[in-house]
């Protein structure tokens, strides 16, 4: 599992990538679009990690939101679109696109908080690849609010058929 670098204030340490991505940027490598597309801006990353950054889970239209709430349980989507930003960005990288790619496994998932509408500031994700394959993905994410741990686990990803991007 990835360890505790977004707390210990040496997320980029070592990182080669280390200049903000707007939304506009992420929207570009990624399907999610519209207000489905959960990070607003990628911190800094490398060909294994990535630091993405949110602020919209205060927002009352969420669209995953139910209700008055957002609960904790989003924060797995927040970090498989975490790995999507994170293949986007290494295929662009190559001078390719990324295939699209369907979650099919989440493992290890330990939720601290039962909601997160109702935090102030923004959310933190550091994604780190544990398996490439030319079928799919499997990444570790820890996200964070401030120095509160929210969530962390594994999620695997299965690519798209076809040629590998």
């Amino acid at each position: 599992m990835i360890d505790n670098r977004i707390n210990d204030g040496m997320i980029h340490e070592g990182m080669i990538h280390d200049g903000m991505i707007d939304r506009a940027g992420i929207l570009g490598l990624i399907p999610h679009q519209g207000a489905m597309c959960l990070w607003d801006e990628v911190l800094a990353w490398d060909a294994r990690t990535i630091h993405v950054r949110a602020h919209n889970h205060r927002d009352p239209a969420h669209p995953l939101r139910n209700g008055d709430r957002l609960r904790a349980i989003h924060l797995c989507e927040y970090g498989a679109q975490a790995m999507a930003v994170h293949g986007g960005l290494r295929a662009r990288e190559s001078g390719a696109v990324a295939k699209p790619g369907l979650l099919v496994a989440l493992r290890g998932v330990e939720l601290h908080v039962a909601r997160i509408d109702d935090l102030p500031g923004a959310l933190d994700c550091l994604a780190e690849v544990l398996i490439d394959s030319d079928s799919g993905w499997q990444y570790a994410f820890r996200i964070s609010h401030g120095d509160a741990l929210l969530a962390e686990g594994r999620a695997a990803v299965m690519l798209q058929a076809g040629d590998r991007a």
